[in-house]
């Protein structure tokens, strides 16, 4: 596991075997049964995370009851709902693990403490907050302006491996159809 971060955090900074126990220092390894909530809507949020192993949803919930699917995150991906933890409120959404999950999670004192004691962090957050910004426009962009066809299709393309991992009805969300439009895409 410690070495699988070491090499998600040196895809963007260099760091010593010092540096990396110091960073190591404000994480906590935290294991998770499918089903069970890592954030739940209208709570506090004390964590973000990022994946060892295993795959979490990020879903919210409208006034209606609907669910909307707004993230999967698999190894190697951050999560959280970022809002409630950068401003310590309660959750507007709920992240839950799809399978079995372990993660490495990081409050927000020890968030600000790495950045400011460790200007290589800070330049590591910002690459990453940067990639997320962008990857959300994105797929703002393709919602407002592909077809479901196409947002399947470039679902697929993206990550092959959360159509096997993840329950359709659960893709049909993310993508914004109901469950039979996805069966008819996937049947096309």
């Amino acid at each position: 596991m410690e070495k699988l971060f070491r090499d998600h955090i040196e895809k963007i900074v260099a760091i010593t075997d010092d540096e990396f126990k110091y960073i190591m220092s404000h994480f906590s390894l935290m294991n998770f049964k499918k089903r069970d909530f890592l954030i739940r809507e209208g709570e506090p949020v004390k964590y973000v995370f990022w994946v060892v192993s295993g795959l979490l949803k990020l879903d919210y919930q409208d006034a209606s009851g609907r669910q909307h699917v707004v993230a999967f995150a698999m190894e190697d991906w951050w999560e959280g709902d970022y809002h409630a933890f950068f401003n310590q409120s309660f959750a507007t959404m709920s992240l839950q693990a799809l399978e079995n999950t372990q993660v490495l999670s990081m409050t927000l004192h020890d968030y600000n403490a790495l950045c400011r004691n460790f200007p290589k962090m800070t330049y590591f957050f910002l690459e990453k907050a940067n990639r997320g910004h962008i990857s959300s426009q994105q797929r703002i962009l393709e919602l407002i302006s592909t077809n479901a066809k196409e947002r399947y299709d470039k679902l697929l393309q993206r990550y092959p491996i959360l159509f096997q991992r993840v329950p359709h009805t659960l893709i049909a969300s993310y993508l914004g159809v109901t469950r039979e439009t996805l069966s008819r895409l996937t049947a096309q």
